[in-house]
């Protein structure tokens, strides 16, 4: 089978061919005789109930300084002329995101889009998990400082982070009694109208933030996240770094709660974030990690990824 694949991306010649997802998934749909084209989101247009994007078509290589051809503009109709969009932009999860799920719900499922755009824009990664009762630490979502403030008042320790953001930006920890919480709640005030998220620090963060990525509800490995020292964030993009670990048996637990509603919901390629035995957030908007399970001798997810996408395309 052959596959029009058209990705929804941040510009290619920018990014890091050893740690990018989306380059990998790009190497292994050309190497299965796809054709490949990418767009920024600013290139996707809706006129007339048409969605076309300006596209350049792309040949890609592992070489660093040299990883990409790219082709002259063209307008593709993502109707007619493409089979499979890949929603791979970054975050953060702004209007101009939920509007690209706006548009790309007129050519689904016609045209494959991955992940199902309606469900990425109803299940935000930090809002979604609150749907699974007792995977998560203790939670507070809020615009309220008073309502923040007791929060920090009856849990102590805790993480402070935008609702919409994504990276790890933004995440700060504050002790017990911290006076650094008001002026932290006018910065996010002045940033924007959404409310933050605080949640009880866990501990095992000093041993790592487990990247699990999932394909079709199922999860197919795992990579550690390992804070630098004195940090709290674990992001690779934060400075965190990254080692093999195994799948416990409460994060297969913790897979198999969530699993068969990402499955209903069309979510195909989800990365979920654990930090001991709780389950911090879903992540269904741009999920990395798949380099990193690759390189420590974890199976390549976005094989599997593509076996499944071909699996509906030939389905019909």
């Amino acid at each position: 089978m052959t596959l029009r694949v058209a990705v929804q991306m941040d510009p290619i010649g920018g990014i890091n061919i050893d740690t990018d997802s989306s380059f990998l998934m790009m190497l292994n749909a050309q190497e299965r005789g796809h054709s490949l084209w990418v767009y920024s989101p600013d290139h996707l247009t809706q006129e007339n109930g048409r969605v076309r994007a300006r596209a350049q078509a792309v040949t890609i290589r592992p070489v660093k300084g040299d990883h990409v051809t790219a082709g002259p503009f063209v307008t593709l109709d993502l109707a007619e002329d493409i089979d499979v969009v890949l929603m791979r932009q970054d975050p953060p999860f702004d209007m101009a995101y939920i509007t690209a799920t706006h548009f790309l719900d007129a050519v689904h499922p016609a045209t494959l889009v991955v992940n199902n755009p309606t469900e990425v824009r109803n299940a935000p990664e930090k809002l979604f998990v609150t749907e699974f009762p007792g995977v998560q630490p203790p939670t507070l979502i809020s615009g309220d400082p008073e309502a923040i403030r007791d929060f920090q008042e009856r849990h102590g320790d805790i993480v402070l982070k935008p609702l919409y953001g994504g990276g790890g930006s933004g995440v700060v920890r504050l002790l017990k009694g911290d006076p650094n919480l008001d002026a932290l709640l006018e910065l996010h005030a002045m940033i924007g109208r959404e409310p933050v998220i605080a949640q009880a620090f866990i501990p095992a963060v000093s041993k790592g933030d487990k990247r699990i990525l999932l394909v079709d509800g199922q999860p197919v490995g795992a990579i550690n996240r390992v804070p630098a020292s004195g940090q709290v964030r674990s992001n690779l993009a934060r400075g965190g770094r990254a080692e093999a670990v195994d799948l416990t048996a409460r994060d297969l637990e913790l897979c198999a709660i969530i699993g068969p509603e990402l499955q209903r919901r069309g979510l195909l390629f989800v990365g979920v974030d654990v930090i001991g035995d709780y389950l911090t957030e879903i992540n269904v908007t741009s999920p990395t990690g798949a380099q990193q399970l690759k390189r420590f001798g974890g199976p390549d997810v976005t094989l599997a990824l593509w076996e499944k996408i071909e699996a509906i395309r030939a389905a019909g």
